[in-house]
């Protein structure tokens, strides 16, 4: 994945590259950011999204801090995804649905 290597540059550039436990609180801090942004944009569900509010921003940080987690851990990310993919799809076809059983 393309992006993966951008960010490990950008990590290594920046002396940013921190061990897993480090990257995984950022990611999830970046998802509450990004959870935060979507519960006020839309007064917790009782309105539509507020198309104004810069969500890709927020989806970019978090996107972000899911690449830097998953170069510290050795994981290609294009390949856990089309993986992730291929569980779906069997699961659709198997179940009717994503979930897990």
């Amino acid at each position: 994945m393309d992006s993966q290597q951008d960010v490990v540059r950008f990590m290594l550039r920046h002396g940013l590259q921190r061990d897993a436990r480090t990257h995984m609180l950022d990611l999830v801090s970046e998802v509450g950011e990004l959870s935060k942004l979507i519960l006020l944009s839309s007064d917790y569900g009782r309105r539509p999204l507020d198309d104004e509010v810069d969500f890709a921003g927020e989806l970019g940080d978090a996107a972000y801090s899911l690449l830097a987690l998953a170069a510290v851990l050795d994981i290609d990310a294009g390949e856990a995804l089309a993986e992730a993919l291929r569980k779906y799809e069997r699961r659709l076809r198997e179940r009717g649905g994503p979930g897990s059983a």
